[in-house]
């Protein structure tokens, strides 16, 4: 009985194929931080009518060797591999069409754009938590989206050893020419 219970205190520590290897293991979605499960609600209907809405609109402005996948779990490629690693399930992410073809999970290594839609439960993990894990497993761009009034868009990219680097919030309309050129009208989002 004493095996029991130091089992239930100490918790598994998963690596990222194992993670994979679970399936889903919770209604709603998981992630794994440092070799720990960490289980989120299923996102409400403004949330999803967002993601829906930016989806379409990447879909349709994409360079053709890109793809554009919603809630595809990535390895962020921060561990070794026999060691508790680090998986994240952001909003939308923007990888090669190759790299979309695959059975396997996604890596950080083939993703150009990871995006997240704040919910009123992930501000700081969005803003802080998941900014520095995605800038550290090197991904070249991340886009906030906050859905508060009014809709904003921070666009962040990477600046060598300095992390992300961003102009701030953008609010209205948001226009780039880099990875890809795309025109999004924020407003339609929220």
């Amino acid at each position: 009985m004493k095996d029991e219970t130091t089992a239930l205190r100490q918790p598994r520590l998963f690596t990222v194929a194992e993670y994979a290897a679970l399936g889903e293991v919770e209604p709603g979605y998981s992630e794994l931080w440092e070799g720990r499960l960490l289980v989120a609600p299923t996102p409400g209907p403004r949330h999803a009518l967002a993601l829906g809405e930016l989806y379409f609109r990447l879909w349709h402005r994409l360079p053709g060797d890109l793809a554009v996948l919603h809630n595809t779990d990535v390895d962020l490629e921060l561990a070794e591999p026999d060691e508790p690693g680090f998986s994240r399930r952001p909003d939308l992410v923007v990888t090669t069409r190759e790299a979309a073809r695959g059975e396997r999970m996604l890596r950080a290594s083939e993703v150009l754009v990871v995006c997240e839609i704040v919910s009123p439960g992930s501000k700081r993990t969005d803003r802080v938590v998941k900014r520095a894990e995605y800038a550290d497993a090197g991904i070249p761009h991340y886009w906030i989206v906050d859905l508060d009034e009014p809709t904003s868009l921070t666009p962040c990219h990477l600046a060598g050893d300095f992390g992300y680097q961003d102009p701030g919030d953008v609010t209205g309309t948001f226009t780039t020419g880099v990875p890809f050129p795309v025109t999004i009208d924020l407003e339609q989002l929220g």
